[in-house]
């Protein structure tokens, strides 16, 4: 039996970023997500007021309700938020955002998330509070490098992952953060000395396999497809979303086959089922990289490759713009570019489809989204350049 197609009836027409260093937001956090609001709506040429429906993921504290008054929200028609701790939901979010549009329950939607450390504490310990229990917490296993470090040394030693495919993925997202203004990582690549210099900070976790933390707040505006084509910008269509994951994932894994998976297997499974795209289809991607380890296994799940040829695909030439046949990450990533939780990734996708991304590549058709790898709940999009 043929899969249901995603109906390509939506559009991301507006983005907007606040980002910080962490500790370093000028305002609170419900005053720096608004403040992104209004920036995508200036983006998409829309009123603030427009916007009648709000997603987010992640645990997000910013009800909308709260954020009416400042924006002047004439009528909220749609709020959600995705189930599940962690960046498993940043694609995921994209889902009901479409939903309540194609129904008609919305008409203009904001997803966002938005984080600033003074009001929400330090991103790690609310991503542990969904993934630490007694059985992990008796042995030490206290923050998410310790947690994601093990399920890395499964990757490396059990299924032969070559750890140059680390340090690839690594060196390929400092170097499309060096080359872009908006990230952190701006004019300062990453050679290989200086990443194998760095300390380890959970093996085989050294200090640039891990992602960054930051202040601030990132928006996608949604609309129809009908509408965007009015509107300022040129936009980028939603393909296709899936979210969940396999049998079994929320048991206790670690002697369990996939452990050293990040959980996408089923998910990619059925993206590739409603689009009838196929992973050779795919121009340019965008993963949520939390570790290094984590983004290597997401490009497995995903079909780019398997554990026999991670080592011929997981190259740094192969993953850098414009010239590589696998553009990974091309703002920087979690790594290089900036860490609200994931969220950067997702407009990044946007901005390479546009043709606004300062590491272009070229003649972009389809970007894949990948939300956090190993969370309870992960998910995927695909945005398009083309209504069909």
């Amino acid at each position: 039996m043929r899969a249901p197609r995603f109906p390509v009836s939506t559009a991301v027409v507006g983005l907007g970023v606040r980002q910080y260093k962490r500790g370093g937001a000028p305002l609170p956090e419900q005053g720096t997500l608004v403040r992104a609001i209004v920036d995508a709506c200036e983006d998409a040429g829309i009123d603030p007021a427009d916007i009648d429906g709000f997603v987010t993921y992640g645990d997000d504290k910013n009800e909308p309700v709260r954020l009416m008054p400042d924006l002047g929200t004439r009528e909220l028609t749609w709020s959600t938020q995705v189930f599940g701790g962690g960046g498993g939901g940043l694609a995921a979010a994209f889902g009901p955002a479409a939903g309540a549009i194609i129904s008609g329950q919305a008409t203009t939607v904001a997803v966002f998330r938005a984080l600033v450390q003074d009001n929400s504490g330090r991103l790690s310990a609310a991503v542990m509070a969904h993934h630490l229990n007694d059985h992990i917490t008796g042995v030490g296993l206290v923050a998410p490098a310790v947690e994601c470090a093990m399920r890395a040394q499964r990757l490396l030693e059990h299924h032969r992952v070559p750890r140059q495919c680390l340090e690839d993925l690594v060196r390929a997202a400092y170097y499309h953060g060096s080359r872009n203004p908006k990230a952190i990582s701006y004019g300062r690549e990453l050679d290989l000395e200086a990443y194998r210099s760095s300390r380890m900070i959970a093996e085989p976790f050294r200090l640039f396999d891990c992602s960054r933390e930051n202040d601030g707040a990132g928006v996608l505006i949604l609309t129809s497809a009908e509408r965007a084509r009015d509107l300022r910008q040129k936009p980028v269509y939603l393909k296709g979303v899936a979210q969940g994951t396999g049998r079994g994932w929320g048991d206790l894994l670690q002697n369990d086959v996939h452990y050293a998976s990040a959980g996408f297997e089923s998910v990619a499974r059925r993206l590739w089922a409603q689009t009838g795209l196929k992973p050779s289809d795919i121009d340019v991607v965008q993963l949520y990289e939390n570790f290094s380890a984590q983004g290597v296994a997401s490009l497995i799940d995903h079909g780019f490759c398997d554990y026999e040829s991670v080592g011929e695909v997981v190259r740094y030439e192969n993953l850098i713009a414009p010239t590589g046949k696998l553009p990974v990450n091309t703002g920087g990533g979690n790594l290089a570019q900036g860490f609200i939780h994931g969220i950067g990734v997702a407009v990044e996708a946007v901005e390479q489809l546009r043709g606004t991304s300062a590491n272009p590549v070229p003649d972009a058709r389809y970007c894949l989204l990948a939300g956090g790898p190993g969370a309870p709940t992960v998910s995927s999009a695909i945005f398009s350049v083309d209504a069909e």
